[in-house]
């Protein structure tokens, strides 16, 4: 069986290309490269993929590349290019959402629409609930989305379903709640905090640190990619959470203790599009997919500070060389 990963080159689909091909499955590898972080980053997740023969990689723009003859002979495809980003989303890189969000996204759809695929899994965000004001956020919660990254995400969520319900088209998206782990982009909070750390500079932190969120490991994520491929009903939308919430100002403790280092704190201004507050139901995830967070926050944080001193202290080494 060979499968299309979108985004191959990025954090969870490089993770979720190495599993596939774990898993036995010919996987082609589809990423455009886009400028949101440094090239040398996603080229560093693609270089043990291509050492696979099992694994072929495709370095293309999926609104202009030949999507007919990349889908003809694939059975399966993951959809998680995007371009991503909450607080970049807004302003004059907006047309970048539109394109690599919805654009990307219908023209994959209208070209798969008469393919025999077994599905189609599309990577959604919790972006898309913004400000409502269900907690824990359950699949029929309000969405109120307060970003435009999360109104794109929720437009290319809409267009999976229409294409499910006027061609078939067996899509099932998810609606992923804060990944962190090895491998996590450099935006993120956990790998800039963890960055700034191993560096000795103070940890830049939005607002007064009372937010939460429910940070879901890496490898969680994955597994429920697999199962929403292998029994996920099309047509449905699933949360992918790690099932709690977490006060970011609780865990700067933890990061001393993991790191070793003492952690200082430098508050700026709370940003646009930030929700303060996400849960994720997992209930139907659980009923459907049989998916079940198995990796606790502190030992996915431990793993995380492993990778960013790897990433950085080995990236000084040779600069220094």
């Amino acid at each position: 069986m060979r499968v299309l990963v979108t985004g191959a080159a990025g954090f969870i689909a490089s993770r979720l290309c190495r599993r596939l091909l774990d898993d036995g499955l010919d996987v082609h590898g589809v990423d455009c490269f886009t400028d949101y972080y440094p090239r040398w980053i996603k080229a560093r997740n693609l270089q043990p993929l291509l050492k696979d023969r099992r694994f072929k990689f495709t370095e293309a723009d999926l609104t202009d590349c030949p999507l007919g003859r990349i889908l003809r002979s694939v059975e399966a495809v993951y959809h998680l290019a995007a371009q991503a980003g909450v607080r970049a989303s807004w302003g004059r890189t907006f047309e970048s959402y539109l394109r690599h969000n919805i654009a990307a996204t219908q023209r994959l759809l209208e070209a798969a629409k008469d393919r025999p695929l077994r599905k189609i899994v599309y990577a959604s965000s919790s972006s898309v609930y913004g400000l409502t004001p269900d907690l824990p956020m359950t699949e029929t919660s309000p969405l109120i989305p307060i970003s435009p990254y999360g109104v794109t995400k929720l437009a290319a969520e809409q267009l999976a379903y229409l294409y499910f319900k006027n061609h078939g088209l067996p899509v099932v998206s998810l609606r992923f709640f804060t990944v962190f782990g090895p491998g996590q982009r450099p935006d993120m909070a956990f790998h800039k905090f963890f960055k700034a750390i191993l560096e000795g500079r103070e940890i830049p932190v939005f607002g007064d640190g009372s937010q939460t969120r429910d940070f879901t490991y890496i490898d969680d994520i994955v597994e429920a990619l697999r199962a929403a491929e292998r029994v996920g009903t099309a047509g449905e939308v699933y949360n992918i959470g790690g099932g709690h919430r977490e006060r970011l100002s609780g865990l700067f403790p933890v990061f001393e203790e993991i790191t070793g280092r003492s952690v200082k704190i430098r508050r700026i201004e709370s940003q646009k599009g930030d929700a303060p507050h996400t849960f994720a139901s997992i209930e139907k995830a659980r009923r459907d997919l049989g998916f079940s967070p198995r990796t606790p926050l502190r030992d996915g944080l431990e793993r995380e500070w492993a990778y960013i001193h790897d990433l950085y202290e080995r990236r000084s080494d040779r600069a220094a060389g």
